[in-house]
């Protein structure tokens, strides 16, 4: 656990830390695999995001809905759900990959963050395998740990998301004022005509406001853009 602790404090990607969270569970409870599976908002079905594993079968199983399976049931209800082998048991789903992988007994448990349901972290044995109270209550310590990772780098986009849409709002809203000064016309059509270049040219807002504004600064009247110019 201290390993996965120093991992997530360090400047690795999302996706590295992940991963090295799936082989240190692998490694610590002897798993064949070990996965951790996010759930899409859009599509509601559960995503491998990470295993240990080089199962090309495994690595492109298809997606769990929410529900489905003992993943996707573990998703659903928010509680751990243990199998003592999925070769037997009707709920699993990817029955021919488990014989393939020779895979026995399973550990699935929620990862939760504010109370959400966000993911699930499978550990998968070779072996008839009783997991005690113990191993359960380590792994899913590490599921939370997990969750904190995830839920860390999402507000982190969430957040760049929004910083970068207000940085665009701003650069329009300056290249709208400058377009009113230099051309003599309403806020209204210079929005218009900032548009209608932007479908033209098949560029984005920002860039055709970057395009005033540097304009602008650089005081080159003779280079101004075609829509900026008087008709």
């Amino acid at each position: 656990l201290s390993r996965i602790s120093e991992a997530i404090t360090s400047d690795l990607y999302l996706d590295d830390i992940l991963k090295f969270i799936v082989t240190v569970t692998a490694e610590l409870f002897q798993s064949k695999i070990c996965s951790l599976m996010l759930l899409d908002d859009s599509s509601r079905e559960l995503v491998v995001k990470a295993t240990q594993s080089i199962s090309e079968d495994y690595l492109h199983k298809p997606n769990i809905k929410l529900g489905t399976g003992i993943a996707g049931r573990v998703a659903q209800n928010g509680k751990e759900l243990t199998v003592a082998d999925v070769k037997k048991d009707r709920r699993y789903i990817c029955t021919e990959i488990a014989r393939q992988e020779n895979l026995c007994s399973l550990l699935s448990v929620p990862l939760f963050f504010k109370g959400s349901v966000i993911g699930v972290l499978n550990c998968y044995t070779t072996t008839p395998h009783t997991f005690t109270a113990s191993e359960k209550k380590v792994i899913q310590s590490i599921a939370s740990q997990a969750a904190v990772v995830i839920a860390n780098f999402k507000l982190v986009v969430e957040s760049q998301v929004i910083k970068e849409e207000l940085e665009a709002r701003k650069l329009i809203e300056t290249a709208k004022r400058l377009l009113m000064e230099q051309e003599g016309i309403s806020e209204r059509e210079a929005y218009n005509r900032m548009r209608q270049y932007s479908m033209n040219t098949r560029r984005s807002m920002r860039v055709v406001a970057e395009a005033i504004v540097l304009t602008q600064k650089a005081n080159l009247a003779d280079l101004k853009p075609m829509f900026l110019r008087t008709k």
